[in-house]
């Protein structure tokens, strides 16, 4: 199978979880308690504004025009309404998405940035000291929740070093004096792009602490695959041979077997990033992060069912699209992926 018949099957493969994910939030919608009209209008709506609002949302047409206009409208980008914030959920998401994708894809890349070196130096190193302080540190990584972690970590660069802020994405000095302009949401992106260096650095301050925290569970668990596969790989006949043709150390364990240790660890890695996105709820909460975790509290906490239906569809976009560029990235590293026995992926 070539790579556009593969990258093809995966595009297919993701439109079919995508489509599932619009089945499924609709059915929930739908029968779940509670009148989303008067969800949306309150407890002492008149039934004169409940019709309009029923009207307006589409709630008294069939079922299937229903579905219809659903999938019609989520593909334009119409989200629906927050019952809370009497605003479209879209706008809403321009705001809090940014927040927590700046922190995961750093929390993310600096989980792989420490954990690939550290898991493929515990493995050249088997058994001796390096190996067994990080294999004890891993696990602790893993063991410990994210909250506790959280309130260390400001117990100690805070409240005792003060070095580092102690939530927030902004110093509310840097807000009246030096606004950041937004362009992408991302504030480090869009301060250094305008040239507002001096809210670049208290946006980089601000977001340390929580990427650290973030980044604790995923570089624990990458540092363990990869350590994993890099003994398996180290003991395979081509390695023994490199060594034998005199190739240096380094070039056998980070040019030769790390491309193909490293495909399990971006396996995990992608699963670990699209769960962060909603799975960093205590840690937004701990640093007063306003992103999506905090955004869903709120929503469950009010009942806000389009909120949560509309963060999944996001989500699920998400998690597809990184799916597919792992998949892309594993594919380039091992052919095999793409195309098996007989021609067949």
């Amino acid at each position: 199978m070539s790579r556009g018949e593969y990258l093809l099957r995966r595009l297919g493969f993701g439109l079919f979880v995508l489509l599932g994910v619009l089945l499924v939030t609709f059915v929930v919608s739908r029968v779940v308690p509670g009148d989303p009209a008067r969800l949306y209008l309150g407890p002492r709506a008149s039934p004169e504004a409940l019709a309009q609002v029923r009207e307006r949302l589409g709630l008294d047409d069939p079922l299937p025009k229903q579905f219809v206009k659903y999938v019609a409208s989520t593909l334009q980008g119409d989200l629906g309404y927050s019952f809370r914030t009497k605003r479209p959920i879209i706008e809403d998401l321009k705001v809090r998405l940014p927040a927590t994708m700046e922190l995961v894809i750093l929390s993310t890349g600096l989980a792989l940035l420490v954990g690939v070196p550290v898991g493929v130096l515990g493995a050249s190193r088997r058994g001796k000291g390096f190996d067994q302080v990080s294999r004890i540190l891993t696990i602790a990584g893993v063991s410990i929740p994210a909250f506790w972690w959280a309130l260390l970590l400001q117990l100690v660069f805070f409240l005792w070093l003060g070095l580092l802020p102690l939530g927030g994405r902004v110093s509310q000095d840097i807000q009246l004096h030096h606004p950041i302009q937004m362009i992408t949401g991302f504030y480090l992106i869009d301060a250094a792009v305008t040239g507002n260096w001096i809210a670049w650095r208290d946006a980089a301050l601000h977001i340390l602490l929580p990427a650290c925290v973030l980044a604790t569970y995923p570089l624990s668990l990458a540092v363990r695959m990869t350590r994993a596969s890099m003994v398996e790989v180290l003991s395979e006949v081509y390695v023994t041979a490199a060594r034998a043709q005199g190739l240096s150390e380094r070039e056998i364990l980070f040019r030769l077997a790390l491309k193909n240790a490293i495909v399990p660890t971006l396996t995990i890695m992608g699963l670990v990033f699209a769960y962060s996105i909603t799975g960093a709820v205590l840690v937004e909460i701990v640093f007063t992060w306003p992103g999506m975790g905090s955004y869903m509290t709120d929503a469950i906490l009010n009942k806000d069912i389009y909120v949560l239906f509309a963060v999944t569809l996001v989500v699920t976009v998400i998690y597809i699209f990184v799916n597919l560029l792992v998949d892309l990235v594993q594919a380039a590293l091992d052919p095999r992926i793409r195309i098996g026995r007989g021609g067949e992926a």
